[in-house]
């Protein structure tokens, strides 16, 4: 014993010394390393703080281009009005009055670099005098009809007022550029220097780790690499290995530890056959729970499985929010409804199944709740807190023979939903500590499932709130179609798809029809669905024809897969999903009763006719969207008055039953059936094709278009000489068919409308040139010329002869466009009638 002494001394000695150099190695290397990091953090916040302050001197130029413009929309309506003493070009004028003060506030905060607030202020106090001193004197000079208002001297002084002002933006926006190259100069010097003493620190921190690293090689893992081998052949099965215990130091204690070690893992492999037959009765309930995603049969499954091997009767009472797919509150907890009920007998005076129950204070149902935690009763009839809930049937439970029960909270993800209890009545024994444990486990394993079942509850709850708040609300009003329209979600585990349907009305009284499908369910497939939906409406604006719509919807989902995939590459599981579509685009006029479509994919639609003879669609079906390099061809058919259109998706003529030729025969014969009108027709054919029109397999759209034809008394078309002497004809033919329709008080606009385009067409246009008037819900103005080239609208300057005609047109009107022609192009605008 006195032999060992010394040695043990000197061993603490050593294992001192070990201690004090890895604590000194440790403080050296996170010295170099805080002083490291300490300067690339001062680099990164001059970086950061040269970043803000370029941020805010470019909000501040922002500021300044907003502000400039407002004094040109001053400067634009004053002039304007002037020129034609016309009120409406005053509103520039006065939205830009109303607008500068705020404006030049905000700008003279904005303009704190040095330099820029004198200009911001001269900015500022001179605008305001150009509004104060001489635009506004000079819009009430001209109201009382001065002369002396549109004198030369008067021009010239706005003139002079604003390139001073001019001056000044330009002045500040010179000023503001210098200022951030200033500070990104600073900025990038700073980062230089703290990336050399970044280097520095990091070059001495890595020799000292390795010099460190070598010394702890040599002083501890050579003794470790002995007790490596005595792990290997614990680790190998062999529990009774032990190692000597003739060490010192941390060898010793390591010594000790493997021996000890070895000791417990003997005590549990003993533990570990007690719990493997749990194991196996756990991960029976793992896979009997959860089959659906529906709540309620859930809940009823996490009752059959619990019933097994532990209990004679289970309960499971449940928040109605749970069933609604919401995460329940505490006050939702304060009323259960009893959602499964299983036994070994059926006659058990238990609350049945539906019953909504109160727990009360004292029960152990109640204390599971507010505590979180499992409660046992081991004996009944010797307590009587669980009685207060309900004392007639707590006696009535006694009689049967209940004499144990156990209250286990149902939780999952750190959501309390309900309460599971179990019962025993025919086995003798009263529920132990062990079971309890058990019992939360399974409770456990189908509180996940039951929490995944009403997080899909809301999900497609969610999701089919999205869908249909991108699908139409309701259909637009228009002459050309009576249409009708069914939409149903479906009802199958996969959840909501992406389907759609619309109807856009287009110049000329002409409608557009859209149909589509995007793959995949969810809340991903009915995003997808909202961005191809709002992309076809942006299209249509642009009143490009079906094919070409088609190709520019097809070069969007590209781009939307690229985007998704170099999201999915940088980890990013939101951008996850399949990304493809179908789409069918139709566009009828009810004037030469003509329709053009195309489709990407989608099913050719059926005519109905006037007689009820069924006919589909023939023609190229081209690619599904996404696919690119092929191209689409258009459809275009002849449609007599009566005729319906039926445009639909893949959901109502595709089952598990039958193939897509039974279901297409099954339209058709669907669609010939007599209805009384199209929104009967459409019930017919969704109750004649899916056998549960509540819970299809998939997203069905039908959408069923009554085809109407536009009166010739309605429209006046006249051919109109290249020349500019016959734009007076026009007028003159205009003005005369108005009188026809009894439009008298439109006269004087159309006349302005059919004067202005009609010499645009000439000027600028080519041969031959039509002049077209239609009447509808509004009065319509159209001119065609063979030329291509669309029309700009602009703000004519003081001094322009010309370019003010467009800018009067889509002023006096609802509204106005240009639309290519295979011939050329038509430029039309709308008129709102007084009767309308």
């Amino acid at each position: 014993m006195r032999s060992r002494a010394p040695t043990r001394s000197r061993m603490t000695g050593a294992r001192r010394g070990l201690t004090l150099r890895t604590v000194i190695a440790s403080s050296v290397v996170a010295l170099l390393l805080g002083v490291t990091f300490a300067v690339l953090l001062h680099a990164v916040d001059d970086v950061r703080s040269s970043t803000d302050a370029r941020k805010y001197i470019r909000s501040s130029l922002v500021q300044a281009g907003v502000l400039e413009k407002t004094v040109l929309d001053i400067e634009t309506g004053q002039r304007g009005f002037v020129i034609t003493r016309r009120e409406q070009f005053l509103q520039p004028w006065t939205a830009g009055r109303a607008a500068f003060p705020g404006q030049a506030l905000e700008f003279v905060r904005l303009s704190d670099a040095p330099g820029q607030r004198s200009i911001a202020l001269a900015i500022s106090r001179d605008g305001q005098s150009f509004i104060n001193d001489y635009s506004v004197p000079l819009v009430e000079s001209v109201r009382r009809g001065d002369p002396a208002a549109s004198s030369t001297a008067t021009t010239q002084e706005g003139r002079r007022r604003v390139d001073t002002l001019r001056r000044l933006f330009d002045r500040y926006d010179q000023v503001s550029q210098g200022t951030l190259t200033a500070r990104e100069d600073a900025a990038a010097a700073n980062v230089r220097w703290a990336t050399v003493g970044a280097v520095a620190g990091l070059a001495g921190s890595m020799l000292l780790i390795g010099a460190f690293a070598w010394y702890q090689s040599v002083a501890i893992l050579r003794p470790v690499r002995r007790a490596a081998a005595v792990a290997g052949r614990l680790a190998d099965g062999d529990l009774t290995t032990r190692m000597p215990e003739d060490g010192v130091g941390e060898i010793g204690d390591l010594e000790v530890a493997f021996n000890t070690m070895g000791s417990s893992l003997e005590r549990s492999l003993e533990r570990a056959e007690m719990a493997r037959a749990r194991l196996e009765l756990l991960y029976s309930a793992s896979v009997a729970v959860g089959t659906t995603l529906d709540v309620e049969r859930t809940v009823q499954e996490l009752a059959r499985v619990a019933l097994a091997g532990l209990a004679d009767y289970v309960t499971v009472d449940l928040a109605g929010a749970v069933l609604q797919g919401e995460e329940p509150t505490r006050e939702d907890l304060t009323e259960l409804l009893r959602v499964a009920v299983s036994g070994i007998r059926e006659d058990a005076p238990l609350f049945p199944c539906g019953e909504v129950i109160t727990p009360a204070p004292e029960t152990p149902q109640a204390r599971s709740l507010a505590s979180g935690r499992a409660m046992s009763e081991p004996d009944l009839r010797a307590t009587t807190d669980w009685r207060s809930q309900d004392p007639d049937r707590a006696t009535k439970l006694l009689e049967f023979g209940m004499h144990s029960l156990m209250s286990v909270p149902l939780r999952a993800r750190g959501v309390l939903m309900g309460v599971v209890t179990f019962w025993r009545s025919e086995r003798s024994e009263p529920f132990e500590a062990d079971e309890l444990s058990y019992a939360e486990e399974v409770v456990a394993k189908g509180a996940v499932a039951i929490d995944n079942a009403r997080r899909y509850t809301r999900e497609r709850a969610t999701a089919l709130t999205l869908q249909r708040s991108l699908l139409p609300q309701r259909l637009p009003g228009q002459t050309a179609l009576e249409v009708a329209s069914r939409y149903l979600p479906a009802g199958s585990r996969a959840g909501v798809g992406g389907d759609w349907f619309d109807v856009i009305p287009l110049s000329g009284t002409r409608v557009a029809l859209v149909v589509g499908d995007v793959v995949g369910h969810g809340i991903h497939a009915a995003a997808t669905m909202g961005r191809l939906r709002t992309a076809v409406r942006t299209l249509a604006d642009v009143d490009l024809p079906p094919d070409e719509l088609l190709t520019h919807l097809d070069d969007l989902v590209i781009h939307l897969t690229s985007e998704e995939q170099a999201g999915i590459a940088e980890g990013c599981q939101a951008a996850a999903g399949e990304l493809g579509a179908t789409c069918l685009y139709a566009i009828y006029d009810p004037i030469s009763r003509r329709c053009v479509l195309a489709s990407a994919g989608h099913p050719m639609p059926f005519v109905v006719a006037p007689d009820g003879s069924v006919e589909l669609v023939t023609g190229s079906t081209g690619p599904p969207l996404g696919v690119g390099s092929l191209p689409f061809e258009s459809v275009e058919l002849e449609l007599a008055p009566g005729s319906v259109l039926a445009l639909y998706t893949d959901g109502l003529i595709e089952s598990r039953d039958h193939d897509i030729d039974q279901g297409m025969e099954q339209l058709r014969q669907a669609l010939s059936l007599p209805a009384q009108s199209l929104q009967i027709a459409c019930d017919t054919v969704i109750n004649t094709l899916l056998p549960d029109p509540e819970r299809p397999a998939d997203d069905v759209a039908l959408l069923l278009a009554g085809v109407r034809a536009m009166s010739p008394e309605q429209v006046a078309t006249w051919d109109i000489p290249a020349d500019a002497a016959r734009v007076v004809d026009a007028r003159e033919l205009a003005v005369a068919q108005l009188e026809a329709w009894g439009l008298q008080e439109a006269q004087f606009i159309t006349e302005l409308v059919v004067s202005e385009l009609v010499t645009n067409a000439i000027r600028y246009g080519a041969a031959p040139i039509q002049l077209r008037l239609i009447r509808d819900r509004t009065l319509i103005c159209e001119v065609s010329d063979a030329s291509s080239t669309a029309p700009h609208m602009r703000r004519a300057r003081v001094f322009d002869e010309g370019g003010r005609g467009l800018l009067l047109v889509a002023q006096l009107t609802q509204g106005w466009g240009t639309r290519q022609t295979t011939t050329g192009k038509v430029i039309w605008c709308e008129q709102a009638l007084g009767d309308e």
